[in-house]
């Protein structure tokens, strides 16, 4: 709801784990508030197994929902991304809200991280298609403008997150159906990881993808008269460090 501050202010449970306390999000003007994907990743995100003292990295945070999320399930260091002045300081904030320590940056994507490797890697990338590959540099639509096929930021995570994942490290991202679920998991094994689809609804398309329906039948991504898509979850996991002695790391599968 729209609170009397100028903040949009939300509260979000995991349907999955009906004791787990709710994240408190506030957002400022200009930042993207959290919708359903977001929520459905954060969902799942819950259910991942993560080892002792895990870290986690969210790329294009925006409120903070999955770095937080992250931090309320136990991960022990949580790194939160974007090129947004505003979605960095909306991050601190929502950490605050909540009681939990997020180390929030702005950058381009895994620039800002350096060289750090993480155990979980999360991701919720604008992935609408647009009419040109250049992405915006300012205004809403860099939320949700992802490319001709939007794909543009989703490739390059996918690319680049092995040289930022520990052995038996995952990452978890989400996209709509309409990009190629198919491709998503043939990238993801091309850089050396398992994948798999780990959830998937399916819906009629949401407002920005309905606002987008002939773009998307001219360029061939949307069958004629298609008015539904499923959000799916992929998960992409490095594979584990094969060493000898007592100081070998295992990761369980979730």
């Amino acid at each position: 709801m729209r609170s009397g501050t100028g903040l949009d202010t939300d509260g979000f449970r995991s349907a999955s784990r009906g004791h787990t306390p709710p994240v408190r999000l506030v957002t400022l003007p200009g930042v993207f508030k959290p919708i359903s994907d977001s929520r459905f990743l954060a969902d799942v995100l819950r259910e991942q197994t993560l080892p002792p003292r895990a870290s986690v990295l969210d790329l294009c945070t925006g409120s903070g929902i999955l770095a937080v999320t992250a931090a309320m399930r136990g991960a022990r260091e949580v790194h939160a991304v974007d090129v947004s002045r505003r979605a960095v300081m909306t991050v601190k904030m929502n950490a605050r809200l909540n009681g939990v320590k997020v180390c929030a940056h702005r950058g381009d994507l895994f620039a800002a991280v350096g060289e750090q490797r993480f155990d979980a890697i999360v991701s919720n990338p604008p992935y609408v298609p647009a009419e040109t590959d250049e992405l915006p540099t300012s205004g809403p639509s860099r939320a949700w403008d992802a490319g001709r096929d939007g794909r543009v930021v989703l490739d390059r995570i996918i690319a680049d997150a092995p040289a930022h994942l520990r052995p038996g490290g995952f990452i978890l991202l989400t996209h709509s159906s309409i990009l190629g679920t198919e491709r998503t998991l043939a990238d993801l094994a091309e850089a050396g990881m398992s994948a798999e689809v780990v959830a998937r609804r399916r819906g009629p398309l949401g407002p920005l993808m309905s606002a987008r329906v002939q773009t998307l039948e001219a360029q061939g991504l949307l069958a004629p008269g298609q008015r539904h898509e499923d959000v799916v979850i992929i998960r992409g996991r490095m594979p584990a460090r094969v060493t000898r002695g007592s100081d070998a790391r295992s990761y369980a599968s979730a």
